[in-house]
């Protein structure tokens, strides 16, 4: 049949009309929100170094660390002589790969570094458990009986240099392993004080310290062989009475649990041998200054044998992004019972234990990373340490180039435009959404809108201007990141880019699916930021 124009004009204006209304129930659909920043009200405070990050003590010290993926795991590692002891217990050699000791004069490090401080650097990890600190400017060429690593003093004081250089301050965790051990197996504090006094002697201070790294996992962390929270009951007595005694202000945070949200939890994931939170706690008494717990939802592919895993598809759902809660509800339960009125740290964490996943590193976990500061703000937590800031591929930079990965890019925003006065933007069902008063600027507010639906917009209503900032990726699993349509890179001169934010007039902001935005209003007017 043949096409007349009126016939033609008229197609076309169904097409029209079908696109129209197809937009029109589009917008119909879309979830709308409407906030008033001036009226949030306060919800309390979180401490100036909120976001923190870890370095490993295996990185600093040089060692076996988790294979990247980049690597076959199935492929034999390359690994050190001096290094074959330190795979934590039980675990598969093949799954680790051999590191030189980290670069911590390097100015790119250090510059990108310094853009998220103020911060603690968390010095740490399984292998701080079993590590031997030198005794003087000699390094021992392998470890004295009873432990897997040597620490180099020079090594140390690279850290310290670190912290001062990019305003971080040091937190770790003490060696307990057998070779700080008297015959009788009761720990002795000779190693701990010799760190402290070294690290004091070089310029240096330790502001908190863990007894021990993860003791809900101390025989794979290398503690004595049937090391239970009795035992761990009478060595974090010995360990608190030795820091009251020599280091007062030092902070002692504890116990550094992992792997559990319920009761039954941590044997569930990692065997008969994992010690309860509950029994620690029952058997050390009271002492510690700050309540301290890992969270790691999942634990990664590079672990393929152990219950917990998760997917990619998953990583917007609800479900998982609320794992952060169901953690952080669990330990603050016994916080409650044991502590109370103790604050919150978490002093790991990352999407996945083992390294993490292989989109630990793209857009894809810069929802889980920027939802999770934004949980555990408003629940009152007061700080939150990255694990890595540049190791495997849960790292915040590519641990070989040191170039921003994604969640570096939303770590540097947050640092920017979140303050840490929290607020209360309510709840939104399909969108999360927080607030904070604007760092630096009085009466101003930051919401932070996190659209995890990845088909549907979010409409968000303000009564006044704004100042926009979205980020989005071509791809969710996208190793490189836009702001306002901006694609996210280092200057020539390893300078950090200019953010420019996109100015919003009162009334609604689309929200696109799968993006996040930060927006700061600067005359909210908010009694709570003056």
């Amino acid at each position: 049949m043949a096409m007349t124009k009126s016939n033609c004009f008229k197609v076309g204006m169904g097409v029209v009309i079908a696109a129209l209304t197809g937009i029109q129930k589009a917008a119909a659909q879309a979830p709308t929100l409407s906030v008033e920043p001036s009226r949030l009200p306060r919800l309390g405070t979180i401490d100036e170094r909120f976001q923190s990050y870890n370095v490993e003590m295996l990185e600093v010290t040089g060692g076996n660390f988790w294979k990247p993926y980049r690597a076959s795991v199935s492929a034999p590692s390359t690994r050190s002589a001096a290094g074959t002891g330190n795979i934590p217990g039980g675990r598969n050699p093949d799954l680790y790969e051999y590191r030189a000791p980290i670069d911590l004069m390097n100015l790119r490090l250090r510059t990108l570094a310094a853009a998220l401080a103020p911060a603690y650097v968390r010095v740490s990890g399984t292998w701080a458990n079993t590590t031997y600190l030198a005794e003087n400017d000699e390094t021992p060429s392998a470890p004295p009986s009873g432990f897997s690593a040597v620490l180099g003093r020079e090594r140390w004081k690279d850290v310290i240099d670190f912290a001062h250089a990019v305003d971080a301050r040091i937190v770790t965790s003490m060696a307990i392993s057998p070779g700080v051990r008297d015959a009788a197996g009761l720990w002795q504090s000779d190693q701990a004080r010799r760190f402290i006094a070294y690290t004091r002697s070089a310029g240096g201070r330790i502001a908190a310290a863990e007894f021990m790294n993860e003791p809900t996992l101390a025989a794979m962390g290398g503690a004595p062989k049937g090391y239970n929270a009795a035992a761990y009951g009478r060595d974090f007595k010995a360990f608190h009475a030795f820091i009251k005694a020599s280091e007062p202000d030092l902070i002692v945070l504890g116990p550094g649990s992992v792997g559990e949200t319920t009761a039954s939890q941590s044997s569930m994931q990692y065997g008969s041998e994992a010690i309860r939170t509950r029994d620690m706690l029952a058997a050390s008494g009271s002492g510690i200054d700050a309540f301290s717990y890992h969270h790691y939802g999942a634990t990664s592919q590079r672990c393929s044998g152990m219950p917990g895993q998760t997917t990619p598809e998953a990583a917007l759902s609800e479900e998982w992004l609320a794992r952060t809660d169901q953690t952080r509800a669990f330990y603050q339960t016994l916080r409650d019972e044991f502590e109370p009125g103790k604050p919150m740290w978490v002093t790991e964490t990352a999407d996945a234990a083992c390294g993490g996943n292989p989109w630990a590193s793209t857009f894809l976990d810069t929802f889980r990373y920027l939802d999770q500061l934004g949980r555990l703000a408003k629940a009152g937590v007061q700080v939150v340490a990255h694990n890595t800031l540049a190791a495997s591929d849960y790292g915040l930079l590519e641990e070989q180039t040191l170039r921003p990965r994604p969640n570096y890019w939303a770590a540097l925003l947050w640092r920017r435009l979140m303050g840490t006065t929290v607020l209360d933007a309510g709840a939104h069902n399909g969108t999360h959404l927080y607030a904070h008063c604007r760092r630096g600027v009085p009466g101003a507010v930051t919401l932070l809108a996190i659209n995890t639906d990845r088909t549907t917009a979010t409409i968000l209503r303000l009564p006044v201007t704004s100042e926009r900032y979205t980020l989005s990726a071509d791809h969710p699993q996208s190793a490189g990141m836009k702001l306002n349509g901006t694609a996210l890179e280092l200057g020539q001169n390893d300078d950090l880019p200019h953010f420019v934010a996109v100015r919003s007039q009162p009334g609604s902001l689309e929200i696109a699916p799968a993006t996040i935005t930060f927006l700061t209003i600067g005359d909210a007017g908010n009694m709570a930021c003056d």
